[in-house]
């Protein structure tokens, strides 16, 4: 399991692209048009946090800014 700073779950492209039903390439053009936040790990990875992840499946769009 991979925690941010605020101790929050960070799920990675595959994990998010499962709850969404969608190919992982999506998530990542989610991130690149700023649909979805990410954050980069050391070896350059992208990563979600889950919280922002789950406003989103909700629809809760206010809360991924």
């Amino acid at each position: 399991m991979i925690v941010d700073d605020n101790s929050e779950r960070l799920l990675t492209p595959g994990e998010v692209a499962a709850l969404f039903r969608v190919d992982p390439k999506t998530v990542t053009r989610w991130a690149a048009s700023g649909r979805i936040s990410s954050i980069r790990t050391p070896g350059g990875h992208r990563r979600f946090r889950e919280s922002e992840v789950h406003a989103l499946l909700r629809g809760d769009a206010e809360a991924t800014h």
